[in-house]
């Protein structure tokens, strides 16, 4: 007797996109290929533009009627100097207690100092759309060399002038294009941007009252630099095995 054929199984229909990939669709088709979407969390949705379309794509953005992201709800800059090192390897705790060990990686500090990515500055601009109810992070890295320089993005959003600002100030990244662009938080005759990975935790100078003179002085920093992670190494005899392990039970009898 012949088999009866056999029929494959029809191909499973595709799965509906969900809210994020459904905007992330949108939000390409309109950015074309000058964007790409990069890893985010699960209920966000992140974008990154190249740099000389960044004010193109933002105004695109703000007047498409499917994404109408009129508000510019934050910029922020970021240094990339030392991302994914640090100067300190910690131990894992133990299971009978809280002991853990920090220990000085001397070969990844000592080059803390002396490798420059690439690409180390980047911008962050956080989106929102009240019409839709939805928001849009993206990212875009800044020309490179000193000092790190970015289109400006205040003729698409007006409340951005105080944002780019705070940048220029905390990370020293210039916008081209800004109105009025001068420090905004540091006080005056500040030197350096104290956000850039590279700036001293203490500060270049402090500076206290001097009776003497009746007025505040600055001076150099007196501080000693230090990195703050704390070297947290225990051992006592809390732990050790002797004391906290349990006696065995006796052959054939349960314990307890």
């Amino acid at each position: 007797m012949s088999e009866a054929p056999v029929t494959p199984p029809a191909e499973a229909a595709e799965a509906p996109l969900g809210p994020i990939d459904t905007l992330a669709a949108a939000v390409l088709a309109v950015c074309g290929t000058r964007a790409t979407r990069i890893d985010s969390l699960a209920a966000e949705l992140a974008i990154e533009v190249e740099a000389d379309a960044l004010v193109e794509i933002c105004r695109r953005l703000r007047d498409e009627d499917g994404l109408a992201f009129t508000v510019l709800a934050d910029l922020s800059g970021i240094d990339y100097l030392s991302f994914g090192r640090d100067e300190w390897n910690t131990e894992t705790a133990t299971r009978t207690g809280f002991s853990r060990g920090v220990l000085g990686r001397t070969g990844d500090a000592a080059r803390l100092s002396t490798e420059v990515p690439a690409k180390r500055f980047a911008v962050v601009y956080h989106l929102l759309s009240l019409r839709h109810n939805r928001r849009l992070r993206l990212r875009v890295y800044c020309d490179g060399g000193e000092p790190p320089m970015i289109d400006s993005v205040v003729d698409v959003w007006p409340g951005a002038n105080w944002y780019e600002r705070e940048a220029f100030d905390l990370f020293g990244i210039l916008f081209r294009g800004h109105p009025d662009l001068r420090r905004i938080l540091t006080d005056y005759g500040f030197i350096g941007h104290p956000f850039r990975k590279d700036f001293p935790l203490s500060g270049h100078v402090e500076l206290r009252y001097d009776p003497d003179k009746g007025r505040v002085v600055y001076e150099p920093v007196s501080i000693e630099p230090r990195v703050l992670v704390p070297r947290v190494i225990r051992d006592d005899h809390r732990y050790d095995a002797a004391l906290t392990a349990a006696p065995a039970p006796a052959p054939g009898k349960p314990n307890g």
